[in-house]
């Protein structure tokens, strides 16, 4: 039998189209709801939304992931739930081709069903968060909300954008430029040992993002910009093809129960995954 938890109120890469991704009851802030007084004020904002999302408890989380390289697009989306207080969670994410993958989230470990290559479809491929070259940021198809939270520990410079219209709800909106080295510092638990391990797999470390909180202060929504080489180029001099990657992070219904199922020894694949 599978553990359950219920949550209270890799080495892996994805193939589609071309692009390789690859890898060796809650109060929040008042100034988040008010709006802070200058930039100052908006770092420390934006520094404080792990807190904030960790105090919050559980909610359903959506994700959408834009890869761009050359001539190339594809999207990739998940929704699920996590609780932040246990920083679990789990995500199913439909991808451009192929059945959909299931993904659960414990403290450094990433399990994916429906891997493909290889793996039985009954089997789930276990994957250390801090072995993945880019820490899990992109590589598994998601930024999984903890995570997207934490890199903004990092923030290097933040503006106040004021109130804006988000998907129907009114929302504060900051906008800056947040640092994976400083985040991999500052974050907490095993998202450190994820972040310091994703300093070198990018080709800026330095990192856009937008983030929106509603008028409790809590954390809604988290979009980062990232940038990395993808392994395109030929071997005989050509330069590696870069890879932009929007990943976005939608959060809603704070407080809802879910339960989430960690895969049993028995049915966690062993074997290479191609």
């Amino acid at each position: 039998m599978a553990a359950r938890r219920t949550l209270r109120n890799g080495k892996v890469a994805l193939f589609a189209a071309g692009v390789t991704l690859a890898a060796s009851g809650c109060s929040g802030t008042g100034a988040a709801a008010e709006g802070g007084g200058g930039a100052a004020d908006a770092r420390e904002v934006v520094r404080q939304a792990p807190d904030v999302l960790a105090a919050s408890g559980t909610s359903h989380a959506f994700t959408a992931l834009r890869m761009a390289s050359g001539g190339t697009r594809i999207t990739i989306e998940g929704e699920g739930a996590f609780d932040y207080g246990e920083r679990t969670g789990e995500l199913r994410l439909t991808l451009p081709e192929g059945g959909p993958v299931t993904e659960v989230f414990v403290p450094g470990l990433l399990y994916m069903k429906n891997r493909g290559a290889g793996v039985p479809e009954d089997k789930w491929v276990r994957i250390e968060t801090d072995a993945v070259r880019d820490g899990n940021l992109v590589t598994g198809g998601a930024t999984d909300p903890i995570t997207a939270a934490e890199l903004l520990r990092g923030v290097a410079y933040a503006t106040d954008l004021g109130w804006s219209e988000e998907d129907g709800e009114r929302l504060r909106h900051y906008r800056g430029v947040t640092d994976i080295a400083a985040a991999a510092e500052l974050a907490t638990g095993g998202v450190r040992e994820q972040l310091a391990t994703a300093v070198g797999g990018f080709t800026r470390t330095r990192v856009p993002f937008d983030v929106y909180f509603d008028a409790r202060g809590l954390l809604r929504k988290i979009r980062h910009q990232f940038s990395f080489a993808g392994g395109g180029g030929s071997g005989g001099g050509e330069a590696e093809a870069t890879v932009e990657v929007a990943s976005t992070v939608i959060l809603r219904d704070f407080g809802a129960p879910v339960e989430v199922a960690l895969p049993a020894s028995d049915d966690v694949f062993e074997g290479a995954v191609a």
